[in-house]
Order: structure tokens, then C-alpha cells, then sequence
């Protein structure tokens, strides 16, 4: 699978100048042969959470319009990162996942909400887990804080899954616990995490990028440069995941009874 990251500056409260940043950087990553392309979190208005009456997608018509139709004619995957949504009762951080025929074939609502950036005093959290395949490949999409929670990451993992997608906006001040965080959920897991981060500033947090793949066995498969824009390119072989499942059979092994 030839993933496509874009690490990317969001422009806070700024819907159109985001979308037609996101519609460019698409076009550069679709010029070379890709499976799928990768969104960080947030990415259509930044968290200008106080305005989202004004600036949150409205039931994600456009998000769904300007990607699927991007994804058919480009005949791609997206894992469109996540973006603000209206829905009649309340606002998500939603994630769409859209195959190559452009077809909305996944949606995860953001399930743990951070409170310092006052998540939780503006948002709907989900309570669904994130189940999807990509060209015969299960996989999973967790946005941001969700890294922090691994039951819950095992709980969408151990559904199968080879791969995970993580969208994120995580602060510079602690890039260091995002690394170990996403080693982590590979090892245990036994899969590729994909770790997409944007890059730039909003009003009170820097946000330095330090996207990453991480392999099965918590190795970087590749890191994006920090503080760059841009597109970032690696392949991934599942046969990795099966090999390594075989060996240390981690999810036979579970003793679910015990994790209350």
C-alpha cells in the first residue's frame, strides 16, 4: 500500500483558504502512483471552536462533495484527516474515509474529547468504533487524543485491522510523548500507524508536524520533516503484520475477562 501523507499549516477560522489549500496539496500527492492519501486533523477551520455555528461543515456536504469527487476522478483513497461538523445535535471532529470509486465508505466521530483545547465544551463525542477496508486491507482511524485511550485503540484494532490512521493537531510542547505514543499502539497492536500532523501556528498552541509510519515492530518507516509543508511518500507490505501476528499470536492471547 503506497500511502501519501500531507503534513500541512491550517489557516485558523479560515473554511475556503483550507479547502483550497487541501484541493492543491491533493493534486501534488495524486501526481505520483498512490493508494492512499492521509489528511491531518481539523484541517477546515482549525480549532476556532467558539465560531462553528459559522464555519463547521453542515452535515459534511462539502468535505464529502470536494473529496469523493476528487477521490473518483483520481481514483484514490482518502483518509481525509478529520474536519469540523454540524449535525442537528451538535458539533463533531468526524473523520471520512472515501474509496476509489469515491464512495464514502467510512465516518468516525472523534470518541475522546481534549479538554485543554476546550473540546469538550464545544463538541459531540462518537461512540463508534472505526472499521473499514482500503483495497482488501482492514483498517481504523483514530483522531488525535484517541492515541492516549489503548483499549479503545485495541478495541477498534482487534477487529482486524493492519493498519491505523491517526489525524492529528498535536502541540510542539509534546511531540516527544506523540512518537512514543504511536510506537506504541504499532507494537502492541502489531500494525502499521500512519500519524499525520499538521504544522503552524493557531492562536495559542505551535504545531510542528513530525508526521510519522510506524511499522509493526515500532520502527519509523518514514518521518516527515518538522516544521515543513508538504507530501511525504512509503510503502507498506502487510505481509510484516502476518508474520509478526503468527510469531506472537498477541490478540489469541488476550484475556478480554480480566480488562475491566
Amino acid at each position: 500500500m503506497r500511502i501519501a501523507l500531507v503534513q500541512m499549516p491550517v489557516f485558523y477560522n479560515n473554511p475556503e483558504r483550507n479547502f483550497a489549500a487541501v484541493s492543491d496539496l491533493l493534486e501534488k500527492a495524486a501526481k505520483e502512483e498512490t493508494d492512499v492519501i492521509v489528511l491531518p486533523e481539523m484541517w477546515n477551520t482549525g480549532y476556532a471552536l467558539a465560531n462553528l455555528d459559522e464555519i463547521a461543515d453542515k452535515d459534511g456536504r462539502q468535505t464529502q462533495a470536494v473529496l469523493g469527487e476528487f477521490a473518483k476522478r483520481h481514483a484514490v483513497n482518502i483518509v481525509a484527516g478529520s474536519v469540523a461538523v454540524q449535525k442537528t445535535d451538535g458539533f463533531y471532529n468526524t473523520t471520512y474515509i472515501f474509496d476509489r470509486k469515491g464512495d464514502l465508505i467510512g465516518e468516525y466521530a472523534k470518541a475522546h474529547l481534549f479538554g485543554p483545547m476546550a473540546e469538550d465544551l464545544y463538541l459531540q463525542s462518537g461512540n463508534q468504533v472505526s472499521q473499514f477496508k482500503l483495497d482488501g486491507s482492514m483498517a481504523s482511524a483514530a483522531i488525535c487524543y484517541d492515541l492516549r485511550f489503548p483499549e479503545w485503540i485495541r478495541t477498534m484494532m482487534a477487529g482486524g485491522s493492519q493498519i491505523l490512521f491517526v489525524a492529528a493537531q498535536w502541540p510542539k510542547e509534546r511531540i516527544e510523548q506523540w512518537e512514543i505514543l504511536l510506537r506504541a499502539r504499532a507494537v502492541e497492536n502489531q500494525a502499521f500507524v500512519v500519524g499525520v500532523n499538521r504544522v503552524g501556528e493557531d492562536p495559542q498552541h505551535h504545531f510542528s508536524g513530525h508526521s510519522l509510519i510506524i511499522d509493526p515492530l515500532g520502527q519509523a518507516v518514514l518521518q516527515a520533516p518538522d516544521n515543513s509543508s508538504g507530501i511525504y511518500r512509503a510503502s507498506l507490505d502487510f505481509s510484516q503484520s502476518d508474520s509478526l501476528r503468527s510469531q506472537i499470536p498477541v490478540f489469541a492471547d488476550r484475556r478480554p475477562e480480566l480488562y475491566h
